[in-house]
């Protein structure tokens, strides 16, 4: 037998004995590597006389080419009794139910969102926006919050570096563009994202706020009372909820109130819970939004939406509302 025929013979019979790609590669190796019986023979040729070494070299690549073509059948042979067997494993049994793709749902921020924007609207309230990143008139000057001010602390308010860019603090500059704007009677909300300096189970350094503001001839706190604790009322559906204002500063209202908002009711004893400020827009607000404070008034508000979403669901850390947790979210739907 001519020492090809017995190197090809050979490597049938490795090739059929290997069982996975991994045994098929230590395999070849013994033939066709840098070691390998055929890489020798073509080693040799160079001690062959000149007559024998086309013929022997012919012989050599030839047995290369059977190799070669073994090796490859051996490969495909091995791949497909492996997807056969995946293959087998995996099979679908045709007759059990489907399973239906999962349903999304609105978040639990967004839903409270679009409930407050619709008990609003039936007030006569319409939603306003404003840009995110503010400049310093908007943000502060506008609303009566000079350059000493404590919430222009960097512990307090995100600034853009190099320019007088600040993320917003609170919606209360959208209250500004719109007056700019429009004329009265001017009757807002002004719903969306805020950014301060605040993280806890209570705070987070990006949250919600909604915010409004009525002004036409005659505003009076009186309204401010009114319209709330409908609202308070018809978002919590509970008709026996009482609403108190305590006084307090802001340097954008004069006067200014603290918002409070009857929560339980135990054993006699009222608890009330603060829920947001509010107060007579200061003369100086007005101005800057190009209104007359002579012949026009009104009262604005704000308050945490987030809060109000954490309370209307029974949530106790607002960080849940932002961990992306699907079984947290799916409560919602």
């Amino acid at each position: 037998m001519h020492p090809t025929d017995k190197i090809v013979s050979d490597a049938r019979a490795a090739f059929d004995a290997a069982a996975t790609v991994a045994d098929l590669e230590q395999a070849k190796s013994r033939f066709l590597g840098k070691s390998g019986a055929l890489t020798e023979l073509l080693k040799g040729l160079g001690k062959l006389s000149a007559e024998e070494r086309p013929k022997a070299g012919a012989a050599i690549n030839e047995a290369k080419v059977r190799v070669e073509d073994l090796l490859a059948a051996r490969r495909d042979a091995i791949l497909a009794a492996e997807l056969d067997q995946r293959l087998a494993a995996e099979s679908v049994d045709v007759t059990l139910p489907g399973r239906r793709q999962a349903g999304g749902g609105l978040h639990p921020i967004s839903r409270a969102q679009e409930r407050i924007e619709k008990l609003f609207a039936s007030m006569g309230f319409a939603a306003a926006d404003g840009p995110e990143i503010e400049n310093d008139f908007y943000n502060f000057t506008a609303l009566r919050m000079f350059p000493d001010h404590p919430s222009r602390s960097m512990q307090d308010t995100f600034y853009v570096a190099d320019s007088d860019k600040v993320l917003r603090t609170h919606t209360s500059p959208v209250q500004i563009r719109h007056m700019q704007s429009h004329q009265p009677p001017i009757r807002i909300i002004c719903p969306g994202r805020v950014y301060r300096v605040d993280h806890d189970a209570t705070h987070s350094p990006m949250f919600h706020q909604i915010e409004g503001l009525w002004v036409d001839e005659g505003v009076s706190l009186a309204d401010l009372k009114g319209t709330l604790t409908q609202f308070f009322r018809a978002f919590f559906e509970r008709d026996d909820i009482n609403v108190r204002f305590r006084p307090s500063y802001f340097p954008f209202v004069e006067p200014g109130v603290e918002i409070d908002m009857e929560w339980e009711r135990k054993d006699g004893e009222v608890k009330y819970l603060e829920i947001g400020g509010a107060g007579v827009v200061h003369p100086d607000v007005l101005r800057n939004g190009n209104i007359d404070p002579e012949r026009y008034s009104g009262f604005a508000f704000g308050m945490g939406l987030d809060r109000l979403a954490m309370l209307k669901y029974g949530v106790n850390d607002l960080r849940l509302f932002f961990d992306s947790d699907l079984k947290f979210l799916r409560q919602f739907r």
